[in-house]
């Protein structure tokens, strides 16, 4: 099943983004979960501040993607709120390269 996961930031988060240790970590995090099919940085325009983030996972259940999110070092409760949906993809037959 394919989950998408919507992030939302408070403005504090941009300190732990700034992280350059974190930012590694939550790579080499990302990397080692092939479940998470793509994901990245939100902003409300290409000029402006991040504000969230997307994900999409391919995961059993709810569960496993709450954990999925729990372990990754990017998160932190205090300055990320995240927001689960599942997710069916219009035009299955067809291939989208990002």
């Amino acid at each position: 099943m394919r989950w998408v996961v919507i992030f939302k930031d408070t403005e504090e988060m941009l300190r732990v983004r700034a992280r350059r240790d974190l930012r590694d970590a939550h790579v080499a995090y990302a990397k080692a979960h092939p479940e998470l099919l793509i994901g990245g940085g939100l902003k409300p325009d290409p000029d402006g501040t991040f504000c969230g983030a997307l994900w999409i996972v391919e995961a059993e259940s709810k569960a496993a993607v709450i954990d999925l999110i729990s372990k990754d070092p990017f998160y932190v409760p205090e300055h990320r709120r995240f927001e689960i949906y599942t997710w069916g993809k219009l035009l299955e037959d067809q291939t989208a390269i990002l």
